[in-house]
């Protein structure tokens, strides 16, 4: 009988700088971090490289010692050897030489190479650097161009940057049409300046014109696909604004907040939906609006959004504009925070300063501490003694999301007014839109039309008076 195995998962190991300004519980909490975003692309991390140093290192982020010690790690040469490609001036080398030997020596003792207990919670039994090499490396900074290409020579491994990780994320999560087009955008603007000559000599020319090198030419599809992709996505964004006008006078929620704090759970025990829900980084790419049910009188409607992360990516930011529109235009914010991590006041810092950056810090919020159930009670009475208009809940009891529902509706109601609408009988036609945005207290007739009495926002209530008088 075969007994099959699952293939092994590529080895990786962490780096990272401490900079002047970090302390040290923030910096095990990006490495920390850091880890989740590896194994959620598929790697395991078995080691961490660190040092303290006042900048990064200009050519290769690490000091020399530290670069050899990374090496000895990865079975590399710890040092930059040159290629037939990287031929430079004189003044170039005298510059690269310098800047690989930048480091004090009090600086190149400042970090060790630190097993993963040092700075991660502790390992399982797979976090062992007994084993096959690593093959991979992960900068927790995002890399140069020549930075990324002198790691890679010293240390013989695939070095992947912060940035590139979390791109590469989002490329395999997207899902639909809009989302992947967005993340490539994102995943082109970030290799566009990453192309590199092939090391095999001096690169042959060829293409549509004399000199064109085969880098040159990829850069011009890059630049050609990139127009092609934003003139698509232009179009779907102006149907989603279409979309979004037409549900300018509903109410609107929007749950928002860092990447795996459970919006989408609380999303699918809000509106019953089946959106997917997963722990992992990033599961969310796309924006999904459902009314809350059992259904209320005026209809609510619920987006969940993608969530956010330290350092992401300004590509990444910039291509799902149009989906953070959704915070921008929602009625309500809530925002989504892991009480169980104890990083979440970072967390929701991050989540605060993205949306200030489009605006939306201005729309009316709550913030809900999700994931209750894992505190004991006196974690939780500290928590609301510091924010005593939160919500602590759990989005897997039925109770906390009734208590949910409660408060977004109660906040809908408090801006609410009271009116009376009549409807001449010519217009019964159009009764229906009473019904869809505001709350039929009573109803009567008389030789006019239907007398209703209603309750809704004073918005919605103008714009059915003006309806039915024109």
């Amino acid at each position: 009988m075969t007994i099959s195995t699952l293939p092994e998962r590529p080895r990786a190991v962490l780096v990272g700088v401490q900079l002047p300004g970090v302390s040290d519980e923030e910096h095990a909490a990006d490495f920390a971090e850091l880890r989740r975003l590896v194994h959620t692309l598929g790697y395991d991390t078995v080691a961490t490289v660190s040092q303290k140093r006042t900048r990064l290192a200009t050519g290769t982020v690490l000091g020399t010692g530290k670069l050899k010690e990374l090496a000895a790690l990865t079975g590399g040469s710890g040092v930059i050897a040159s290629g037939a490609s990287d031929r430079m001036s004189k003044a170039r080398e005298k510059w690269e030489a310098a800047a690989n030997t930048e480091a004090a020596p009090e600086e190149e003792e400042a970090g060790d190479v630190e097993p993963e207990d040092a700075l991660l919670p502790p390992p399982s039994e797979e976090d062992d650097t007994a084993g096959p090499r690593p093959t991979v490396v992960v900068v927790d900074h995002e890399l140069s161009p020549s930075q990324l290409r002198n790691l890679e020579k010293a240390t013989g491994a695939m070095v992947l940057d912060r940035a590139g990780v979390i791109v590469d994320i989002f490329h395999r999560h997207a899902k639909s049409h809009e989302a992947r087009m967005q993340v490539e955008i994102a995943r082109l603007n970030y290799l566009a300046p990453r192309l590199r000559e092939s090391t095999g000599g001096r690169e042959r020319q060829q293409g549509r014109g004399a000199g064109d090198s085969a880098v040159e030419l990829d850069r011009r599809k890059i630049r050609d696909r990139l127009a092609e992709l934003r003139e698509g996505l232009a179009a779907i964004q102006k149907d989603q604004d279409h979309r979004r006008y037409a549900r300018r006078d509903q109410l609107r929620v929007a749950l928002v907040g860092y990447t795996n704090a459970g919006k989408s759970s609380l999303m699918r025990a809000l509106t019953g939906s089946t959106v997917l829900v997963a722990d992992q980084l990033f599961a969310t790419l796309d924006t999904t609006v459902r009314a809350m049910q059992p259904e209320t009188r005026p209809r609510i409607l619920v987006s969940d959004t993608v969530g956010f992360i330290q350092k992401l990516p300004h590509d990444l930011v910039a291509s799902f504009r149009s989906t953070l529109d959704e915070a921008l235009e929602a009625s309500l914010l809530l925002y989504v925070v892991d009480a169980s991590d104890p990083t979440w006041a970072a967390q929701l810092e991050v989540t605060r300063t993205v949306l200030r950056e489009i605006g939306a810090d201005a729309v009316p919020s709550k913030l809900l501490f999700n994931k209750a159930d894992r505190l004991d009670a006196a974690a939780k009475e500290a928590l609301l003694a510091k924010h005593p208009d939160a919500l602590m809940l759990s989005a897997h009891l039925p109770d906390d999301v009734a208590m949910l529902r409660k408060n977004i509706i109660a906040f809908f109601e408090s801006s609410m007014v009271e009116a009376d609408l009549v409807i001449p009988y010519a217009r019964q036609g159009r009764i229906g839109e009473v019904y869809e945005h505001t709350t039929v207290v009573s109803q009567s007739h008389d030789e006019s039309g239907s007398r209703l009495r209603v309750r809704g926002l004073p918005g919605a209530i103008a714009k059915l008076t003006q309806t039915f008088q024109e």
